[in-house]
């Protein structure tokens, strides 16, 4: 069976909606700001990708009880996946809907919230609630509740690459005939444990992120979710539907090597993006853009070049990459599913969004990073890489849906 991606909802530091965020990319729009959400007054690094101005949807207000704000930028999301696809719910079985999520920290702001108290001394103010508000799939059932989806529910914290993961999911739900519709994607809020957890790292960069640059400093914290609506291809072109993208394949590892660093050779992305490429059939030199995970750290950054050198061989030099991080920050959970909808747009937009702030190229770097400026480019077959601590490596491939 054949999957498109029908309707796309995001919510970055850049932007809340898809044309709002996807203009925001094109224009190489900057959502790196001082951080107001928490003091950081005793850290060292001070900027992070928060969302500004977010409001909660009709539909969260309506459910009961309240829900963490991962779960709100999710709900608001799906919502948008919903209309963009111009989908009526009302035709589906419920139990033919599934949602499927991917997070690094559920939703940490519950946590902190606990924490604080029981700092105050007034922990026997937390109700039982907080039992059913910080797991992380609180995240999938919160979206499952608010659109009536009574199918396959999952939630993936496989942390930076969960949004791959959830997309994979999607994938073979659709094509083992589980569901009818999936929305797939990723939520993550800001928060200081995730924040100061990676200052006390080293890891965050005082000011900006470059990916690829030889003066690059680290990551910047972000947040924010996207969902990508999937329906089988031929039912979207029997409804007469927009069609972004077609999924083709995803590959999977894990590098069994360390539990924060990346295999040093690449050989865990080598695999993943193999795996992808040869389950979809397609040959690596099709590729024509990829979406690199593209940290801004030091071992990030060279591991993901050699690896896409060694996948692609010689092709490697023509084929451009590029990091939205440098843009919105890394949004944790949310980001390979934010950037799995930037591969999806730029399949049906025929444009590729820029890697900013490189500006002085890093020897050990030296593929097409896109720098600096949107490129217009006839993008058939997209790949999303996507990496996490624990040695989760992810790709997903998309093409353009009139490809036989």
């Amino acid at each position: 069976m054949r999957v498109a991606v029908t309707g796309i909802g995001l919510v970055t530091p850049i932007g809340a909606g898809t044309r709002e965020v996807w203009s925001g990319l094109l224009a190489g729009r900057n959502g790196i700001r001082p951080v107001e959400s928490f003091d950081t007054e005793a850290l060292s690094v001070h900027n992070g990708g928060e969302v500004r101005g977010f409001e909660p949807t009709a539909a969260v207000a309506k459910m009961p009880g309240r829900i963490g704000r991962s779960s709100q930028l999710a709900i608001h999301c799906a919502e948008q996946a919903l209309e963009d696809a111009g989908l009526d719910l009302s035709t589906f079985e419920p139990g033919r809907l599934s949602v499927a999520m991917g997070t690094t920290t559920g939703e940490p702001l519950e946590i902190e919230r606990f924490d604080d108290l029981h700092v105050e001394g007034h922990e026997n103010t937390v109700g039982p609630e907080f039992m059913g508000l910080y797991p992380s799939h609180a995240i999938s059932r919160h979206v499952a509740q608010a659109v009536g989806a009574a199918g396959p529910n999952v939630t993936l914290p496989t942390a930076c690459a969960a949004g791959n993961y959830a997309l994979a999911f999607g994938l073979d739900a659709l094509r083992h005939e589980r569901a009818d519709l999936v929305l797939a994607g990723g939520a993550d809020s800001f928060t200081r444990i995730v924040y100061t957890g990676f200052a006390r790292l080293g890891a965050i960069s005082p000011d900006r992120c470059s990916p690829f640059d030889l003066h690059r400093q680290g990551m910047i914290p972000g947040e924010g979710a996207a969902v990508l609506a999937l329906e089988p291809l031929a039912a979207a072109r029997r409804r007469g539907a927009r069609i972004y993208a077609e999924v083709l394949a995803y590959g999977l590892t894990c590098d069994a090597f360390h539990m924060t660093g990346s295999q040093p050779d690449g050989g865990g992305a080598v695999r993943a993006m193999r795996q992808a490429l040869d389950t979809g059939g397609v040959d690596p030199a099709a590729v024509s853009y990829i979406s690199a995970h593209g940290t801004g750290t030091p071992t990030n950054d060279r591991m993901e070049t050699l690896a896409a050198r060694e996948v692609l061989g010689s092709a490697a030099d023509s084929v451009p990459m590029s990091s939205i991080k440098s843009m919105i920050g890394h949004t944790m959970g949310a980001a390979s599913a934010i950037e799995a909808a930037t591969c999806a747009l730029a399949i049906s937009e025929g444009r590729i969004p820029p890697t900013m702030h490189l500006e002085t190229p890093d020897p050990e770097c030296d593929l097409d990073y896109v720098a600096g400026e949107a490129r217009d480019c006839d993008v058939r077959i997209a790949m999303n890489n996507a990496y996490a601590f624990g040695g989760h490596n992810s790709s997903v491939l998309f093409g353009h849906p009139d490809a036989s």
